[in-house]
């Protein structure tokens, strides 16, 4: 029997299949013997016992119809099946590309207000009341229902008339008719919540807990109202719960959501005949009635006196001109018996749809098979190929489409279910493709459009990319490219999801190297792991070696900058062996750049170095000028550690030259920092300050948050060596806020270092301690011997200054050892403190 391909799986069901073919492959081991190996394993590891696995949950993760797993779980137990590292690798990547394609298809849009209340809305005294009543407390009001009973609208009533400071909005999309389409991830809407408060994009944390954390820590003091609009559960309202007073919560949902202790809960019911017979009244006013003077009351009936199809009805007669609702009455109950209709809301939906212009019918059936949340005119222009905007307009009027955000469209769920199956019954297979192909091809180069404006230097990495057929949206600079990359960010990962797994690879394949980055610079992590994994899939099913060398490189990317120096390593080898299997030098040579970079942190200096002269080599012969200015750096901030600063800013200085020959900003920003650096240890204090201030401005100007917070670190241990320990302090946590929002573990653990070295400096000890203890934990965790060696040197010396002797000695031999092994010169001076204390 053959190990089973993890890479193969494409949902958490086939890899629950892989996990059990890989039990019988591994002799088929007990579920208790398993658990016990997985056990042995974290607690060698250090896991409390609190946390360690129990039988049942390890034989969960052998189960299918799971919609989310524990992914440290799932690796656990491959590894307790069959301890190779690599392939544990390959398993961990397996995951992330489908919990990637999961988060893809449950991107979110936030807003900062309320939508637009229906001019119609009427009735619903009763539950007015009870929603005022229940608002009172402290708990969330869930408002549930059947699909179209009209709850969004009795909360967004309800909620105009309550006094806050500021509202967010989400619709959480729990009941999409596609199930490819799941409910939202909360950590998405987190996201967008915390940046509507205020929050930079990249200061929001990578972790749930910490999301809902920071969330809740913004909103407390602050009267805030909260509206959890098409909840689908429990588990994706919970993170979501202000938890503080004063920031009332309504829900919605099809569902009671029993589990959600301390809630209210308002259940709504269809209109009763008044109600029914008030809303058609208002909305059709001054149409005659006809005949029959109660003929409102059959239409209502019609409806199922169901919120939604009146609606839809009331639009289809303000639209018929000539007829008296006695008409309508009579053309109602005759289209019920010709289709034995008993769905109030199929009929309305009909009526309306039959008697829109064939245009607006055709873009309601191509718009419902966009992937993503919501969609602005000109993707709607591509999906039909001809202007989009009053169409838009039209199907708004009519209810048909609601309005997402300014210049942004969506669905009702019951709607996009009609409008997909007519597409199925209308459009033929051909053109339903060739719409989507069109879209995709907008925002493909809308994309690189995009990445053109924000690195030029770059443009010869990124694959070609044709004009669309429609047209693209402006932008003029890179301010205007980033807003259109932010906001189309959710969409963009949809895209990338639905391309790798419905039949358009080479577009999957594409968007990867295009957005790579903004996604790295921007701290998407999520985001980068979903999109690079859906192109290395889909690159992998293409039989397409270079694609999916340029994912694997662009994953391993993702996962050094977020600590994980094994997962990283391996997957630039892999890029690097596709690289010479196709013979792409200048790929080998950023692969084999990566890996000296992996590398490095891992405190494997001299491995580092090969592998940078190497891709040095390729980068020149291949005359790759950006490689090769990055090369030099790796291998000028290679050489300061050594202590050869001379040398390491003379590489640095070339790199910048190179750089700045070629318009590369994000490089010169890059290199600017590095010589800074480099300068200030040869102790030029004010030609290192000038350049990290450049590097400083230029990453701020760029939004590359990563940059900042390297050239902020750099600024910090400046200051510190001027003996401005207060001023190192502000830089340092400034950098620190960063590394911390993007989850860039290697960066926490340098500027916590920084930030120890600034409190023993200042005399705060007991700070300075538990810095360099939280920097020590990090660095031993992801592996980064040298700033382990750093926080050992930084805790002997505040033990010291305490006059903690037996402490002191015990860390300073620590960092001796450490940086002795390493062959950096700080081995020395480290000795020379252990001997002061002996």
């Amino acid at each position: 029997m053959t190990l089973p391909d993890p890479g193969e799986a494409g949902t958490l069901d086939d890899l629950a299949e892989r996990l059990r073919s890989l039990k019988i492959w591994a002799g088929d081991p007990s579920y208790e013997a398993i658990t016990g190996r997985v056990n042995a394993a974290w607690a060698e590891a250090g896991r409390p016992v609190g946390e360690l696995a129990g039988k049942s949950t390890v034989a969960d993760c052998f189960r299918t119809g799971r919609r989310r797993v524990n992914a440290d779980l799932v690796a656990a137990v491959v590894h307790a099946l069959h301890p190779d590292q690599g392939y544990v690798s390959q398993w961990r990547q397996a995951l992330q590309v489908i919990e990637g394609q999961a988060r893809a298809a449950t991107q979110v849009r936030v807003q900062d207000a309320l939508p637009a209340e229906l001019e119609s809305f009427t009735g619903r005294a009763a539950e007015l009341a009870r929603l005022h009543a229940a608002l009172s407390g402290d708990g969330p009001v869930v408002i549930s229902g059947m699909a179209g009973v009209g709850k969004t609208q009795l909360a967004v009533h309800a909620a105009g008339r309550l006094r806050a400071e500021r509202v967010l909005f989400v619709n959480l999309r729990g009941f999409h008719p596609d199930p490819a389409q799941p409910p939202v991830d909360p950590a998405a809407v987190l996201d967008g919540f915390l940046r509507l408060l205020g929050v930079p994009g990249h200061h929001v944390p990578h972790e749930l807990a910490a999301r809902t954390a920071a969330y809740r820590e913004r909103l407390a003091g602050r009267r805030t109202l909260v509206v959890l609009d098409n909840a689908a559960d429990e588990d994706t309202v919970r993170p979501l719960l202000p938890a503080t007073p004063g920031c009332p919560v309504l829900v919605t949902s099809r569902r009671t959501l029993d589990g959600l202790p301390g809630a209210a809960r308002v259940p709504v019911e269809v209109f009763t005949p008044a109600e029914a017979a008030s809303l058609l009244a208002r909305a059709a006013a001054g149409v005659p009635v006809g005949a029959d003077p109660a003929a409102a009351e059959p239409i209502a009936e019609r409806c199922g006196h169901l919120p939604l199809a009146l609606g839809l009805v009331a639009g289809h007669i303000r639209g018929t001109a000539g007829w008296t609702l006695t008409d309508h009455a009579a053309r109602l109950d005759e289209r019920h018996r010709e289709r034995r209709l008993d769905a109030g809301v199929q009929l309305a939906l009909d009526l309306s749809y039959r008697r829109l212009p064939a245009d607006r019918r055709r873009l309601l059936r191509l718009a419902a098979a966009h992937p993503g949340p919501d969609f602005d005119a000109y993707a709607a222009t591509a999906l039909t190929g001809a202007d989009a905007d009053a169409a838009l307009d039209d199907l708004c009027a009519d209810h048909l489409l609601l309005r997402a955000a300014a210049g942004r469209y969506t669905f009702h769920d019951l709607v996009r279910a009609f409008a997909a199956q007519r597409s199925r019954d209308e459009d033929p297979p051909a053109d339903r493709r060739a719409a989507l192909t069109r879209v995709f091809d907008l925002y493909l180069a809308g994309a690189a459009a995009a990445a053109d404006i924000q690195h030029p230097a770059e443009a010869h990495r990124r694959p070609p990319v044709a004009a669309p057929g429609t047209p693209l949206p402006p932008m003029a600079d890179p301010p205007a490219a980033l807003a259109w990359l932010d906001a189309q960010r959710p969409t963009l990962v949809a895209v990338a999801a639905h391309a790798a797994t419905r039949g358009w690879p080479g577009h999957a394949t594409r968007l990867s190297p295009i957005l790579f980055r903004y996604l790295a610079g921007g701290g998407h992590s999520a985001d980068a792991l979903a999109v690079h994994g859906h192109a290395h899939r889909a690159a992998r099913a293409a039989g397409d070696p270079n694609g999916a060398a340029l994912a694997l490189g662009s994953l391993g990317v993702t996962y050094r900058r977020l600590g994980h120096y094994d997962q990283a390593a391996d997957l630039l080898q892999r890029a690097r062996g596709l690289f010479r299997q196709v013979g792409d030098a200048e790929g080998e040579a950023r692969a084999l750049t990566n890996l000296g970079a992996v590398e490095e942190r891992r405190g494997r200096l001299r491995p580092a170095a090969e592998h940078y002269e190497r891709a040095l080599e390729l980068s020149r012969l291949a005359g790759d000028r950006t490689a090769e200015s990055a090369v030099l750096s790796n291998l000028g901030f290679l050489e300061s550690r050594l202590g050869d600063h001379e040398r390491a800013a003379e590489r640095h200085a070339q790199a910048l030259a190179l750089n700045r020959a070629g318009g590369d900003d994000v490089g010169t920003a890059g290199a600017l920092t590095n010589l800074g650096a480099a300068t200030a240890r040869l102790g030029h204090h004010q030609v290192a300050a000038r350049h990290l201030r450049q590097a400083l401005s230029a990453y701020r100007r760029l939004g590359n948050r990563a940059g900042e917070a390297c050239a902020l670190d750099e600024l910090g241990t400046l200051h510190a060596r001027l003996g401005q320990p207060g001023l190192a302090t502000d830089f340092h946590r400034q950098a620190l806020a960063i590394v911390t929002a993007i989850g860039q573990r290697e960066g926490e653990v340098w500027a916590l270092n920084g930030l120890g070295e600034a409190a023993c400096l200042d005399g705060r000890l007991d700070e300075a301690l538990t810095h360099h203890q939280a920097a020590q934990t990090i660095a031993a965790d992801i592996g980064d011997l040298d700033q382990q060696a750093r926080a050992h040197a930084g805790l002997g010396a505040a033990h010291r200054a305490l006059g903690r002797t037996v402490p002191a000695r015990r860390h300073l031999r620590h960092a001796a050892t450490l940086y002795a092994e390493l062959g950096m010169p700080e081995a020395d001076r480290a000795r020379a403190d252990l001997a002061a204390l002996n």
